[in-house]
């Protein structure tokens, strides 16, 4: 029984190793770096927007492609090709002198999430015990809470540098998670039957609540990503604020190490909607309060509670819910949530002008908070959340 324990500990371990890298930093550091780089490269906001955008484009196409190659390869292998992106992709940025060299670096490394994440539903259900598995899948998710606390602290020591050396780290991070992957987790047999989109389609069908869930959860995270810094911007706060904002959501958002357990005693969905709720409560402090130094404190940490539990009990909630098929599972909900994170930025964009920032907030966190009510409305019960679907 140690022995099964032990085996989950390792994959949890180097699962939060390569997850941590690949989301939580790879996946902020250009937002990070962004005014740094606007000002040494002299890049226009129209090209730096399209890629910020294009980086997207990359994590949707790791996405759909980590599927088909787990089939043939196995469920480690999307983990690999992902920390090679990672790890590629920042030594680009690092030594790029062109916006066309840095476009390829920030796209090849914002892709490593699309590869790693969901395989490692199909690698615990395969390899953990079924009592383990929602241990071993929070601790996986919650590696970007120590992942966003490594990017912080590393923009920290750039700020008497340079930019570049917060991409080196992210670079020397994702080798080591990469190694450390191999090291820990086991090799999974091929499927042999890579069936492509179909995958992500029949879960989607069998998930409607918490594909709606991703929805609505990846919206208002990556809003509340987006302007958090805007906020920050328009105080006088040191240049050692925002990496410093980075380190209290990573560190709070640690919490969810606990999701597997919360999900088990009040159930998945009541536990999801909580999570919606408490990122409201988060939106509505910047929103309405974004000028106090001790609010917005208070809604980072808030908000990492949320974000990092949202994100760990919707793996552990489809793994839950399709067990049979748990990465095709997660691959369908991250879909709708990528394309909802795509989607969320460009219409705030055209009601900021009319309402304000402020109010745009407050208006993501009502509709966060009436999804986390609905969530509960619809099926709170224990029996409801956790009931497989063949």
């Amino acid at each position: 029984m140690a022995e099964v324990a032990s085996s989950a500990t390792r994959i949890g371990i180097a699962g939060a190793a390569v997850v941590g890298v690949a989301f939580g930093m790879a996946r902020y550091v250009y937002g990070l770096t962004l005014p740094d780089i606007r000002q040494e490269l002299g890049v226009s906001e129209l090209v730096l927007g399209l890629i910020a955008s294009a980086t997207f484009t990359g994590y949707l196409t790791g996405l759909v492609l980590a599927g088909p190659l787990a089939a043939r390869r196995g469920a480690r292998a999307p983990t690999t090709v992902g920390g090679v992106c990672g790890a590629l992709g920042a030594v680009i940025v690092v030594v790029a002198q062109s916006p066309g060299l840095l476009a390829a670096g920030a796209v090849l490394c914002g892709s490593a999430g699309g590869w790693v994440w969901a395989p490692y539903s199909d690698i615990v259900t395969r390899t953990v015990a079924p009592r383990l598995q929602s241990r071993a899948l929070a601790m996986i998710t919650t590696g970007t809470g120590a992942g966003l606390i490594a990017l912080g602290g590393v923009a920290v020591l750039a700020t008497h540098t340079t930019w570049r050396l917060v991409w080196a780290g992210v670079a020397v991070a994702a080798v080591l998670a990469a190694v450390l992957n191999l090291l820990l987790v086991p090799r999974t047999d091929p499927t042999g039957r890579p069936r492509g989109q179909r995958d992500v389609a029949a879960p989607a069908r069998a998930l409607p609540v918490p594909a709606g869930y991703s929805v609505v959860y990846f919206a208002v995270v990556v809003i509340y990503f987006t302007y958090a810094a805007d906020v920050l911007g328009g105080t006088d706060l040191p240049a050692l604020a925002v990496p410093v904002f980075y380190v209290l959501i990573g560190a709070s958002g640690l919490v969810a190490l606990a999701t597997g357990a919360m999900a088990g005693r009040w159930g998945s969905t009541r536990v999801a909607a909580m999570c919606l709720m408490t990122v409201a409560l988060a939106l509505v402090l910047l929103g309405a309060a974004g000028d106090s130094l001790l609010a917005t404190v208070v809604s980072a940490c808030v908000f990492g509670v949320g974000y990092m539990t949202g994100s760990a009990v919707l793996a552990v909630w489809t793994a839950e819910r399709v067990p049979d098929r748990a990465g095709a599972a997660f691959t369908a909900c991250l879909v709708v949530g990528a394309v909802s994170s795509v989607v969320a930025p460009a219409i705030a964009g055209t009601v900021i002008p009319t309402v304000g920032l402020g109010t745009l907030l407050l208006i993501s966190a009502a509709v966060s908070l009436g999804s986390g009510v609905g969530l509960v409305l619809l099926g709170g019960s224990r029996r409801n959340a956790t009931a497989p679907v063949a």
